[in-house]
């Protein structure tokens, strides 16, 4: 959809308002709503704003910048007259603002592209709803598939979904998760830019259909003690300009090509340092726990669900889903930024020939730390603290973001771990005020 159809469907069905949508830096939604009247001039010359205002963009006395809306995002929300348009962020002069994840994520594509192939994604999303007030009251004592009248997330579920595709966005499925109130919705695959701009989207109208219904939804990644916490396994592959699936290869065992097995060997090499991207909250480390479900250790394997990476079971006929899982990351990451250090990540085990280490198809977890040791199988980082480090000595991570991204998200995760180790929390207070 370019400009000109962006106007006549504005016309067509008579839209009263535009909302122009861009993220910040740690990925919370950013909008300006303009009337339609205005729409004309803003896809031409786009939308300013004061950038010193949103996190992680300039400083004061650079503070001019500017919403480019994106003609092919547009949307109409599933409430009232009301459409979107994801957007770029741009200085005033047009050149693309270094401070934009939407345009590291582009770069990374860019990438990509110089070598033919353009990245896929697709997303199971995780994430809780409660009844509204703290602390957090489940809606349910259910589990994984369960389907019992005490599930009344599944109505909810299904608003959710007509919402999503009623604004473009294809699902393959939803089902409540294996934690209670736990849910998910796994998002059909798409390329990377459309991904992300879909799971900020996505997000958004979880969070609306839930308050409409009176509950709260939240993607943090570890709400409940005891219990599972919420990811977002990414699906990814490189597909080239002619459709066909460059990680498929009919000849190799695993039906997995030398570009497949760089890649994963690339995300593996990498993953220390950019997993700090993809699971960027200190909360997010306390799902990244044994027993969980989660991944700890740095391993692939084709069946295992106890690895980080997982390459599904080939099915013949199906050359097109040839792809990997990347189980790390959580929903309450920067998409922009998470899908562009993977992408770094895997193209640089593909372009440096990295060896691929031979599949987990154990359970790791039942390993004793020296058989770990001997299969030089090593592990995520145990806290926010230990991946900030990661990212502060990857040369990787800082060509993937920039000087400009790289510095605000170092400073910022800094500033997070000093507030949250400078807190006394619950757990300090039940187990030493008495005692101690």
């Amino acid at each position: 959809m370019d400009a000109e159809a962006v106007l006549q469907r504005v016309r067509e069905e008579d839209i009263r308002f535009v909302q122009l949508w861009f993220s910040d830096l740690l990925g919370n939604l950013k909008s300006v709503e303009i009337s339609a009247s205005e729409l004309e001039r803003s896809l031409a010359d786009g939308t300013g704003f004061d950038g010193s205002s949103i996190h992680g963009f300039a400083r004061i006395d650079e503070s001019d910048m500017v919403a480019r809306p994106d003609p092919a995002t547009f949307a109409v929300l599933p409430w009232g007259n009301v459409a979107r348009l994801m957007c770029d962020v741009t200085q005033p002069d047009g050149a693309p603002y270094k401070g934009d994840p939407r345009w590291a994520l582009k770069r990374a594509l860019a990438r990509a592209g110089e070598r033919g192939v353009e990245m896929q994604v697709g997303l199971e999303v995780e994430y809780f709803c409660f009844s509204t007030g703290r602390p957090a009251e489940l809606l349910d004592s259910c589990g994984y598939f369960d389907l019992v009248p005490p599930d009344v997330g599944s109505e909810i579920r299904r608003e959710t979904v007509s919402a999503m595709e009623s604004m473009g966005i294809g699902v393959e499925a939803a089902h409540h998760e294996a934690a209670p109130s736990q849910q998910e919705i796994d998002l059909r695959f798409g390329d990377a830019l459309r991904m992300a701009d879909n799971l900020m989207t996505c997000r958004f109208l979880v969070k609306e259909v839930a308050r409409r219904r009176g509950v709260h939804a939240t993607f943090m990644p570890k709400p409940l003690y005891g219990y599972n916490g919420s990811g977002m396994h990414t699906h990814q592959s490189l597909v080239r300009s002619d459709g066909r699936n460059a990680f498929y290869d009919p000849d190799d065992a695993l039906y997995l090509s030398p570009m497949a097995k760089g890649y994963i060997a690339g995300l593996m090499a990498h993953a220390r340092a950019i997993i700090a991207l993809c699971a960027q909250w200190v909360n997010s480390y306390k799902r990244l726990v044994p027993g969980y479900e989660a991944p700890v250790y740095i391993t692939w394997a084709r069946h295992n669900r106890s690895n980080m990476i997982r390459v599904p079971m080939y099915h013949p006929g199906k050359e097109g889903a040839t792809r990997l899982e990347f189980r790390a990351p959580d929903a309450a990451c920067n998409p922009y930024l998470a899908f562009a250090v993977m992408l770094h990540a895997g193209l640089e085990g593909v372009e440096q020939d990295y060896e691929l280490s031979e599949p987990a198809e154990c359970d790791v977890y039942a390993l004793s730390p020296q058989e770990r040791r001997d299969l030089e199988i090593d592990e995520l980082p145990g806290s926010l603290n230990e991946a900030i480090a990661e990212v502060q000595r990857s040369e990787l991570v800082r060509r993937a973001l920039g000087e400009h991204l790289f510095d605000k998200f170092v400073q910022n995760k800094l500033i997070e771990w000093d507030a949250y180790r400078c807190r006394v929390h619950q757990y300090e207070l039940d187990r030493y005020y008495t005692t101690l």
